[in-house]
């Protein structure tokens, strides 16, 4: 009897397991001005080791995006505007991963640079890219202190260049094309280092702070030609970096993590159909005083028909690769 008593509660556990498997939403690639996102449920558990994770943190008013790619390897690109990126690095890392492969600090702004002293005192961070941009802000400070402290390896980004991590897996550094290096600039937003990252034939563009200022720049020497190298990450420490030319840089990208929080300062009608994205993100907080993302830019991305997930209606937004498809998690 109590055999069968328990064969029947291991079947309904097992069942139980089943029904609360993983279901995301399709987003289908091509042109964002005529998609829609429609729903699938239920993924292939065996390609889920093939898989990219793109986690826009819940960080309140600020932006701080954590990158986990195929092989493993974590990237974190800005860390909002205080420790909350602990909590939520907790709750999307492996609990037995305290390394950072790369960290990228797009601005030296507090919303995006203050939670990154944390991340430094908790976790082992191989490699750090910044502009290196004149500010005096406390917070800023203290993070060019501790990797002072630490002496870890840091590097700046004045030129266009990419990153092979292996697995079909690329980090494009489109902006800065200029050196900010130990200048002081008025409008720190439009230093932001924007990135692309590339799975297969899926992408991501980041856009930081990034004005329209830069916004018409990019289009200006962008072009369709993908940028193309062999240099791989390998071990998890960077040695080497590939150049790429004006003529190798590429917008159009799947997500877009709109700059400046969605503000009336970016996201040009020019930049949107450039990018041409099935998605947009704002990261923002709820109820924050500046009133982003700014109504202007959500009637823009209406009108275009390009869809949006913003933090402060969504919390932390996880968005999958598989290297052919994009899929957000429910």
């Amino acid at each position: 009897m109590n055999t069968t008593f328990n064969k029947i509660i291991g079947s309904l556990f097992i069942l139980f397991l089943i029904l609360l498997g993983l279901a995301y939403f399709d987003v289908p690639r091509g042109g964002g001005a005529d998609t829609a996102v429609d729903v699938r449920n239920g993924r292939d558990p065996s390609v889920q080791n093939q898989e990219m994770q793109v986690h826009f943190l819940d960080v309140g008013q600020g932006d701080s995006i954590y990158i986990r790619t195929p092989s493993e390897q974590d990237i974190l690109i800005d860390g909002g505007p205080n420790k909350n990126v602990l909590s939520q690095l907790g709750e999307v890392m492996p609990f037995w991963d305290r390394e950072i492969d790369v960290m990228i600090l797009s601005h030296p702004h507090s919303d995006h640079a203050t939670g990154l002293v944390e991340v430094l005192r908790r976790f082992d961070v191989k490699q750090i890219y910044y502009t290196g941009v004149l500010h005096t802000a406390p917070d800023y400070l203290a993070w060019l202190d501790e990797i002072k402290k630490q002496e870890l390896n840091l590097k700046i980004v004045d030129q266009p260049f990419e990153i092979d991590f292996g697995e079909d897996v690329k980090l494009e550094f489109l902006y800065p094309d200029e050196s900010f290096l130990n200048k002081k600039v008025k409008e720190l937003n439009n230093t932001s280092i924007v990135n692309r990252l590339v799975y297969g034939e899926t992408s991501f563009l980041f856009m930081g702070d990034a004005e329209e200022e830069v916004e018409e720049h990019l289009i200006k020497i962008s072009n369709n030609q993908y940028p193309t190298t062999n240099k791989k990450l390998n071990n998890s420490t960077i040695n080497e970096q590939t150049p790429i030319t004006n003529n190798q840089i590429h917008l159009v990208s799947d997500v877009l993590k709109l700059g400046h929080h969605g503000s009336s300062s970016s996201s040009i009608e020019e930049f949107l159909k450039a990018v041409s994205p099935v998605l947009a993100i704002v990261q923002a907080g709820l109820d924050n005083e500046f009133g982003h993302p700014h109504l202007r830019v959500l009637e823009r991305l209406k009108r275009l028909k390009i869809p949006i997930l913003r933090n402060d209606q969504e919390g932390r937004i996880l968005v999958v690769s598989n290297g052919e498809e994009i899929f957000l998690e429910q």
